[in-house]
């Protein structure tokens, strides 16, 4: 038995009336680059006003491990915050009894409190073009340096 050949009509059942995506070639925004197989067919579209807005910006990423890094160290920060809170309390009957009042008292303890997220936001800020080992070494040394030694030495007990 001999096949006929096909009718030109049988492809029309693979596409909609004026669908030419499948033949047209791919377009790309202007300010984009297509990268990969068929990329020199990718036509521009979009005029000169397009490409301030289409332009992509370079993202440059963290690694996992810098991520659960910084939550650490982050997590820490934020124990050491509570800690020179309730180290503060502890001290404040101390603190009254010295030459500075009680409102120098409190200025100094909460400002003691917040060092450790200051000391965060300033090392992500002042690191942010730099590398991963830069970043880490400054929050590392802020870890070192801000101890909540009325925590510490005195602990929760009264």
């Amino acid at each position: 038995m001999a096949t006929e050949p096909q009718a030109a009509g049988d492809d029309d059942a693979l596409s909609w009336d004026g669908d030419e995506s499948l033949t047209a070639p791919p377009k790309l925004q202007r300010g984009w680059t297509a990268v990969g197989k068929g990329s020199e067919a990718v036509e521009v579209v979009g005029d000169e006003s397009d490409a301030a807005v289409a332009t992509p910006v370079a993202a440059t990423g963290v690694s996992n491990a810098a991520l659960i890094g910084l939550g650490v160290i982050g997590g820490i920060f934020v124990l050491y915050t509570v800690g020179w809170i309730i180290g503060g309390m502890r001290l404040q009957p101390d603190g009254e009894l010295l030459a500075a009042g009680t409102i120098q008292y409190a200025i100094a303890a909460w400002v003691a409190a917040a060092a450790p997220a200051i000391w965060f936001a300033t090392v992500m800020y002042l690191t942010r073009a730099s590398k991963t080992w830069i970043r880490f070494a400054g929050l590392i040394a802020g870890v070192v340096l801000l101890v909540p030694w009325p925590f510490v030495v005195g602990g929760i007990g009264a």
